[in-house]
């Protein structure tokens, strides 16, 4: 898998073509607040691709605005990240840094990264943006199985909602969530409607609570010496397998 791959599963309109290379120094500049952070990203990111500029005038979609936020322009970057880089405060940094909301391609040794941010107005400093709780959204995309030919060839500008930006955004975040979903169920299924998109959301967090719980449970369920106590803790495991099954078919549900 390659970015290029996935760049080209967007079927971006040639007018909306920037293809211009971000300097380190803008980024360090716009999205580091810390010193680390200004190492992590000079040690970190090889370059930084801005690859177009999804706008209204290029794209036919209306911006959008309200209380909360302001969507006239998406941006589509990517970026190469080098060998032992912190990639997910990586993918954070880029989405800070860019008053608009971005999708961001990642490429690293490992495959490449999707990754989409809602932003808002902040609450505390008057005409600054910033991400929304939760985000960004990123998933990895090492292979080209069923689930990521699915979910590529649902990436397409033409096959997202064109009642405006905030809604064709929506549509990228959706098929994250999707993505996600396919690797528990095995099929992947784009969310039909927001209020369903949102339980997709609701599943996968709480999934992985029950995965995170479940590592911890085993190991201490093989260190366990007392027999009555390891009985105590396999049943619990099995209670909350049960309840990630149960989830698991939610998920699968969601998608149909």
């Amino acid at each position: 898998m390659t970015a290029e791959t996935i760049i080209a599963a967007l079927a971006l309109p040639p007018n909306a073509r920037v293809e211009q290379r971000v300097p380190k120094k803008l980024l360090m500049e716009q999205g580091a607040p810390t010193a680390a952070d200004k190492r992590v990203i000079q040690d970190g990111i090889e370059e930084l691709f801005w690859v177009a500029a999804l706008k209204p005038t290029n794209i036919g979609v209306p911006g959008y605005q309200d209380e909360v936020r302001e969507y006239l322009e998406i941006a589509v970057l990517t970026t190469t990240f080098r060998q032992g880089a912190k990639g997910g405060r990586l993918v954070e940094l880029v989405h800070r840094a860019v008053p608009y909301p971005v999708v961001l391609v990642g490429t690293a040794v490992d495959g490449c990264t999707f990754s989409v941010a809602h932003k808002r107005w902040s609450q505390g400093e008057a005409g600054k943006v910033v991400l929304d709780e939760g985000y960004p959204q990123m998933t990895q995309i090492s292979s080209e199985g069923s689930t990521e030919a699915g979910f590529l060839d649902s990436l397409a500008v033409s096959n997202l909602s064109r009642g405006n930006l905030f809604a064709l955004y929506q549509g990228w975040i959706d098929r994250v969530a999707a993505l996600e979903a396919a690797r528990i169920t095995g099929v992947y299924a784009v969310p039909g409607a927001i209020g369903e998109s949102g339980a997709v959301r609701d599943g996968l967090d709480a999934h992985k609570a029950i995965e995170r719980e479940l590592v911890g449970l085993r190991a201490r369920a093989k260190k366990e010496k007392q027999f009555n106590r390891r009985v105590e803790l396999n049943l619990e495991i099995k209670r909350l397998e049960g309840k990630m099954a149960v989830i698991a078919g939610q998920l699968g549900g969601n998608g149909s």
